[in-house]
């Protein structure tokens, strides 16, 4: 049966989805405070731990709010343009250090 006969059954499998989502942002929330009031050894695992938790809610978010998951050739082309010209970049201005003029004491 396609999906044009049972319309219901698709739209409760993407709410499904978009619940489960929500929920594991409500618990990323809840973890994320919960760590604010853990003191680790060093400010720098702190600020590593609140990163990663930021990067995962929104990896969720990108990837089924913003439907990445599914386009990902496109989205893979995308990266490796940007990762060219990013390392491009990098490159010029490694190499623009050559021209600057030496260094001159009195």
């Amino acid at each position: 049966m396609s999906d044009l006969q049972h319309p219901a059954d698709h739209f409760s499998h993407h709410i499904r989805r978009y619940l489960y989502v929500f929920y594991a942002l409500i618990a990323g929330t809840v973890f994320t405070v919960w760590a604010s009031y853990i003191q680790l050894p060093s400010r720098w695992m702190n600020i590593t731990v609140a990163l990663i938790i930021a990067c995962v809610k929104a990896s969720l978010v990108a990837g089924f709010f913003m439907r990445l998951f599914s386009e990902r050739k496109m989205i893979y082309a995308i990266m490796a343009f940007t990762a060219f010209f990013f390392v491009g970049l990098m490159f010029l201005t490694i190499l623009s250090f050559a021209d600057f003029p030496p260094l001159t004491t009195r």
